[in-house]
């Protein structure tokens, strides 16, 4: 499927870009747009960074882009000390499962063939970002490329049913996502595809030999089951998960930094990308 979207959903698309677009990057930062594995990337970068980040954004695979992320990408390069590539993937509807993927892929892989080490790279992302981080995971196990350092997985939407409680236990006090709109996303995205594939939905997924993960989700938000289940998966398997619960926190707070809220959870980011980057692990 191809094309162009609705004139409601480009607007949308339009208004978040010129508005976070606009966003002022992070003192001593650069981001500048460059092609990585034929897939168009927003690099942020600091003075002599250790690591590299993967950032995939959110928006429900269909909004969002790397200019808008460009600023939140310079904050975590600062914090983080690394170098991140905000992957421009390509949105459903017009380009549905597995074109996001494949686009994630595509900038692992080149990466790696540029000489980074697999033990200097940090998958992550946000919402449907985070889908896409723990996704490329599975990929990468069972295409048995190198593992990377470690994932982060911030408000992750993993479980593309939406059958969890939470949509139900956590619906008015979350403004940002709903069950109506994951239904309405996931249908743009997949189709009548399988939800359960756990490409779509990494909750099903076997996270045996997957590098360590951090999960981070606010106790207002309508995923907060999606974090957990995730973590349980993960946890099955014998992998190292840290489950991090912020309260009264909404979805995807993180990209409010350096606001206050966001404060702490961004600099566990940071502490979490430094650890398994400089230690060796994964």
């Amino acid at each position: 499927m191809s094309g162009t979207p609705d004139p409601a959903l480009a607007q949308r698309r339009a208004a978040i870009d010129e508005a976070l677009g606009a966003v002022p990057l992070a003192s001593e930062t650069t981001a500048v747009d460059v092609t990585i594995g034929g897939v168009p990337v927003v690099e942020c970068n600091v003075a002599g960074p250790v690591a590299v980040v993967l950032y995939l954004h959110g928006g429900g695979f269909r909004m969002g882009s790397a200019r808008a992320w460009r600023a939140y990408g310079s904050h975590l390069a600062r914090i983080c000390g690394a170098r991140v590539l905000v992957v421009d993937y390509r949105l459903a509807p017009e380009h549905p499962f597995p074109a996001a993927l494949d686009d994630a892929l595509s900038v692992y892989r080149a990466t790696l063939r540029q000489g980074v080490p697999a033990s200097s790279i940090v998958v992550a992302g946000d919402s449907a970002g985070g889908n896409l981080a723990a996704a490329l995971v599975l990929a990468a196990v069972a295409e048995t490329l190198p593992m990377p350092a470690g994932v982060v997985c911030c408000s992750p939407w993993v479980d593309l049913t939406n059958t969890a409680e939470s949509y139900e236990t956590r619906r008015h006090v979350d403004g940002l996502f709903s069950l109506e709109a994951a239904n309405e996303a996931a249908q743009g995205y997949l189709g009548d595809g399988d939800r359960r594939d756990p490409l779509v939905s990494p909750v099903f997924g076997d996270w045996r030999g997957a590098p360590p993960v951090l999960i981070q989700v606010g106790d207002s938000e309508v995923l907060l089951d999606d974090a957990s289940l995730l973590a349980a998966a993960i946890h099955r398997a014998g992998g190292q998960v840290t489950h991090r619960v912020y309260p009264g926190m909404p979805h995807v707070w993180q990209l409010a930094y350096p606001a206050p809220d966001a404060v702490a959870a961004v600099d566990e980011i940071g502490a979490f990308v430094r650890d398994v980057t400089q230690s060796g692990m994964g």
